[in-house]
């Protein structure tokens, strides 16, 4: 399902100070590098676990609503669900009352479920007919994301760095997985 990325995370799970003092690193030489391994494995760590680490807004399209009554997100942990909507074929916007709809944040994924015996009308646009606006991730600070996550970055920050411009470089170390597992959604 497509998504449109409104309000980017604001900082970064690791500091660019902590992930020096992980490096033991003194000098500020290195400082945008070390800032663009941090972004990395921030991305790497939100790839292994599907979570959004920092808080962020995004917006999720789908073109009908499902069979079974359950939309779900594709990110998590969900915070807060801003506005769920449905759109006509002229493009007018029908926001849907919060009344009519139940947020199961606790899943993964996060889902919207109807309440009762409430029916979801069917949008009149044929391509991205539904939107719902959703706020993910942690908190607003690096200190929200759990500790584990926030470690397996140092870890993946520590072997780019201590690695790069290797041409084979070694895999990455097993901590990194050892550290994302317990976060990762596991779906039967």
């Amino acid at each position: 399902m497509p998504s449109i990325l409104l309000t980017p995370p604001a900082v970064e799970p690791v500091s660019l100070a902590e992930a020096k003092a992980h490096l033991r690193v003194g000098h500020a030489d290195d400082d945008q590098f070390i800032a663009t391994l941090i972004a990395a494995a921030s991305r790497q760590v939100g790839a292994q676990t599907g979570l959004a680490l920092i808080e962020q807004q995004w917006t999720v399209f789908r073109d009908d609503w499902p069979e079974n009554g359950v939309f779900e997100l594709p990110y998590a942990p969900l915070t807060a669900v801003e506005e769920l909507a449905s759109f006509g074929d002229d493009d007018t916007k029908a926001v849907i009352d919060p009344a009519h709809y139940y947020i199961d944040a606790a899943s993964r994924p996060p889902r919207l479920l109807l309440r009762g015996s409430r029916i979801w009308a069917r949008p009149g646009r044929i391509g991205n007919g539904i939107a719902a606006t959703v706020t993910v991730g942690f908190g607003a600070a690096g200190i929200d994301v759990p500790e584990p996550l926030r470690q397996a970055m140092l870890v993946l920050v520590a072997h780019w760095y201590e690695h790069r411009g290797n041409a084979n470089p070694p895999r990455v170390p097993l901590t990194v997985d050892q550290l994302t597992r317990p976060f990762r959604g596991v779906r039967l």
